[in-house]
């Protein structure tokens, strides 16, 4: 290639999409979710597009065209008083729906938080990202004290989450949309057209700053772009099969909005034009209430949710297939049996808050309906293949110099890190470019989890790599080993740590929780494990302690730092059975 032409081909990769005149390009425009509810609400206004029962235990059901104008307006209050930084903190309510969309509508970028986290958790992210103004339920206000102590400037907008939506029981939210529809009317009912809806100046943004769970440090923002949204957004719909074939898919909110803005749900169940059936807390009579009444299609939601779900007084099995999306941390096959069994579908996701959340999936093929059921569970509990708009994810070679990624073998055995890459990766952490720079290593978003890879090239996890216990020169995984002691007919959950040991090095401890009605012994599960299961001898725990409850993260993982402690320091008192 002569210089001129290795000159244009560079030039070619610099100038802007178009030509080298810098003309717009026609066949292109920059992706943004935003865009799915205008599109909604034109194609099919009148459709549900949410159902909820409020505080004040009022059933509100909103058409696309009343969602919509709600969002707009929103959008237009934020644009009038300049906001482009907005904290949310706020249940799974209409008015978190519509600030997902009303915030990026105008142009700012959404900061949601935790509900369950501690009041100087809250001030840090809100303060460490930016906030120039705050949405909050009114049942969460008072997380706000720290922070306002130290921002009395900040202005917050409080959502009573009523049926009302003018006059005194309103409350400052949806006067804030009543005041911003106004503002759009004064100002020429210029309507989505003067809104960031169908493009943006730049796909790759920022339009949201979601957290880290922070279990062992500090919390860290991680940076979604509206190409990046946009792209999960669509992998979800195809992987989650919320464009269902026959009526209109009826999602149910059980997994929090505020975790990964939801796992992108909040645009994905636009895109389709489902309802979304909103659900301020997890109420397991209530959820199966409105399976069996509201013709729900779809949820997702963590394994223990799903666990405490099937094992609920009102559990029975269901009229018409519902799919639930699992994720968070690595399910059982004997959850999955439990839940086929009441027409419950798992679709076996898996990813992290710097993916969108999730990223790969375990793919149900045809053939293993000709396996014994046992079998066929534990290839759905495998985390599968990355997503349909991801590039394929790999299993790399723990032992390498920092930045050499070396696949594992394909044989089910060798133990590597999980390694991402593609368009859902996020771009990285909100001010920490150390921390980013460690997250793409090699060219690739590190995930910190031990997996193993199948000959049909699926993944499977075996663990955190902290949480992998070394005993005796073997590897014991202490997902593996939980997943084998909830088979006890008495066991309901199980978390399992090292623990320090003069021969081998470590050995595992596990907590276990009862199923209702049973009282299992610590012995008894040991000599279940050695004589009656399918668990290795070198695997059998010596110590097995039956608590009242597992600590778990608001995404319903069980945080090992807790065990570890327990383990090291005693068992609370609060949580020891009497």
């Amino acid at each position: 290639m002569s210089a001129p032409s290795r000159l244009r081909n560079i030039l070619g990769h610099l100038l802007p999409i178009g030509g080298g005149s810098g003309e717009p390009a026609q066949h292109i425009h920059h992706l943004s979710p935003t865009f799915f509810l205008e599109r909604a609400a034109a194609i099919e206004p009148e459709a549900e597009a949410v159902y909820h029962v409020t505080r004040n235990n009022k059933v509100l059901r909103r058409s696309y065209m009343e969602l919509a104008d709600r969002a707009r307006g929103l959008a237009y209050y934020l644009k009038k008083k300049g906001h482009k930084r907005v904290g949310l903190l706020a249940p799974n309510t209409p008015a978190f729906l519509e600030s997902v969309y009303g915030i990026v509508a105008a142009g700012g970028v959404m900061v949601p938080v935790n509900i369950r986290l501690k009041p100087e958790d809250i001030a840090y992210i809100m303060a460490f990202a930016e906030v120039d103004s705050i949405i909050v339920d009114v049942e969460y206000e008072g997380l706000l004290d720290r922070f306002r102590k130290d921002h009395p400037k900040v202005p917050i907008i409080v959502d009573v989450d009523t049926d009302a939506n003018e006059g005194a029981l309103c409350g400052p939210f949806d006067e804030a949309v009543l005041e911003g529809l106004l503002y759009d009317r004064s100002t020429g009912a210029k309507g989505w057209f003067a809104l960031q809806s169908k493009t943006v100046a730049n796909e790759d943004d920022m339009l949201a700053i979601p957290f880290t769970s922070g279990t062992t440090s500090k919390p860290k923002g991680v940076i979604y772009t509206h190409r990046g949204a946009y792209l999960a957004t669509l992998a979800n719909v195809v992987e989650s099969g919320l464009n269902v074939p026959f009526g209109k898919c009826k999602y149910l909110w059980t997994l929090p909005m505020f975790h990964a803005v939801g796992w992108t749900f909040p645009w994905a169940v636009c895109a389709v034009r489902g309802t979304h059936v909103c659900l301020r807390k997890i109420d397991y009579e209530l959820i199966w209430k409105l399976l069996k009444e509201e013709g729900v299609t779809h949820f997702n939601a963590a394994p223990t949710v799903n666990t405490l779900l099937c094992a609920s007084k009102s559990a029975e099995v269901l009229p018409n297939p519902v799919q639930v999306t699992v994720a968070a941390s690595p399910p059982t096959a004997h959850l999955f049996e439990q839940m086929t069994e009441l027409n419950l579908h798992p679709v076996h996701v898996y990813g992290m808050t710097e993916t969108y959340g999730p990223i790969t999936k375990g793919y149900i093929l045809p053939q293993w309906d000709q396996l014994p059921k046992h079998e066929k569970f534990s290839k759905m509990a495998r985390q599968g293949h990355g997503f349909l708009t991801s590039l394929p994810v790999r299993v790399v070679k723990p032992d390498q110099p920092a930045g050499v990624l070396v696949d594992v073998a394909n044989d089910g055995k060798e133990i590597g890190e999980i390694v991402f890459f593609g368009n859902i990766c996020a771009r990285g952490y909100y001010k920490d470019p150390e921390a980013t720079r460690k997250l793409f290593e090699g060219g690739g978003l590190h995930s910190g989890d031990l997996a193993v890879v199948h000959l049909d090239g699926s993944i499977q996890i075996q663990d955190r790599a902290k949480d992998i216990i070394i005993s005796g020169g073997e590897n014991i995984s202490s997902v593996a080993l939980e997943g084998m002691l909830v088979e006890h007919p008495d066991v309901f959950e199980a978390g399992v740590v090292a623990v320090p040991d003069s021969h081998w090095g470590e050995r595992p401890k596990a907590y276990v929780t009862a199923k209702e009605g049973k009282n299992p012994q610590g012995q008894d599960v040991i000599d279940w494990a050695k004589h009656q299961s399918s668990i290795s001898k070198f695997m059998v725990p010596r110590e097995v302690e039956i608590v009242k409850e597992l600590p778990k993260t608001s995404t319903g993982k069980i945080k090992k730092n807790v065990l570890r402690e327990w383990a090291k320091k005693g068992t609370p008192k609060e949580v020891q059975l009497a």
